[in-house]
């Protein structure tokens, strides 16, 4: 059987297992066959988005208990962070939370990094605030533009417009520069990537949004979905009108492409000629393989039958 036929196997036995009791009302079974990974050895270095860290950390977890020989880290640096490591040649994997952009490109080129890119799963980005906020279960775009557009003084939820809010104080806590997520929030919310008030409480580390939204009663912050559904007993996420209606965050509505406009790919990024080494180029096979029942098993949105099928494909042709 040719590796291709035997990859496909394996999508049909992982979509098979994913509809059949996996999911997050329990945990998603073993969906690919278990192989002998024990003679492998080495190093690899994995860094960038705080949103896909998680996932690729899972991946590397469940595969050293395989080839307990293989020492991965996975640092969390933010997607532009990581990216100026890759492509400076530190790293052998990019977690994204967005494409590669054209100058972080340009600069791998220009330091002789090749790379590879896989989808791994979908992430409904997600507005959260505090639980015992009662006035906002969804928010227009341009609501959220208001609040976060460069300039805005909005400093109370009395002063967003649109809206019959009390006068409580607006504190507000996000993702920093070089995060993904804020590139990507920044973009789709107010219409410029980078373009965003600067008097928040921002950090690379997802965690320190939750804690600032869950200890201020005007909190508000976003982050990936699945920061939002380990900590449902403390914030509220809150639906989305992007033109057509509130819409709550799920994997539902994510993959259904109902959540607009913050529903988004996410990424990982693999350099050629770690790539070439096997240990890596195991790792990868591994964790694609494992995609739908990864983002399960770690609270992300998976991918769905035909984007896995993509990133397979992808591996196939891209694997020596």
């Amino acid at each position: 059987m040719t590796r291709s036929a035997i990859i496909t196997a394996i999508l049909l036995a992982a979509i098979g297992a994913a509809g059949c009791g996996g999911g997050r009302d329990g945990q998603a079974e073993e969906a690919a066959p278990t192989q002998d990974l024990s003679h492998l050895s080495g190093a690899i270095k994995a860094d960038g988005s705080s949103t896909v860290g998680p996932l690729t950390t899972l991946a590397a977890e469940r595969f050293r208990a395989q080839a307990p020989d293989v020492r991965i880290t996975v640092g969390v640096s933010g997607t532009g962070g990581g990216f100026e490591k890759f492509c400076n040649g530190e790293t052998d994997l990019q977690n994204a939370s967005r494409p590669i952009k054209d100058e972080e490109a340009a600069i791998c080129r220009a330091n002789g990094v090749d790379y590879v890119e896989f989808r791994v799963a979908t992430d409904a980005l997600t507005v959260v605030v505090n639980t015992s906020n009662a006035w906002a279960d969804c928010l227009t775009v341009d609501q959220l533009k208001a609040i976060w557009e460069p300039g805005s003084d909005i400093d109370s939820w009395s002063g967003v417009p649109g809206g019959d809010y009390p006068d409580v104080a607006l504190e507000l806590a996000g993702p920093g520069t070089d995060s993904g997520t804020f590139d990507y929030f920044t973009d789709e919310i107010v219409g410029e990537e980078g373009a965003s008030r600067t008097d928040y409480q921002a950090s690379e580390d997802d965690n320190v949004v939750v804690e600032a939204v869950a200890g201020q009663e005007g909190g508000l912050g976003y982050f990936g979905f699945s920061y939002y559904d380990q900590n449902t007993d403390r914030l509220k996420a809150v639906a989305i009108d992007g033109g057509e209606g509130c819409v709550e965050p799920s994997i539902a509505t994510a993959q259904s492409g109902e959540y607009q406009p913050l529903a988004r790919p996410l990424f990982l990024y693999a350099k050629t000629a770690s790539f070439a080494n096997e240990h890596v180029h195991e790792f990868v096979s591994f964790y694609l393989t494992r995609a739908v029942e990864l983002a399960e098993d770690a609270l992300y949105v998976p991918l769905t039958a035909e984007e896995q099928e993509k990133a397979l494909a992808d591996f196939d042709a891209a694997g020596p």
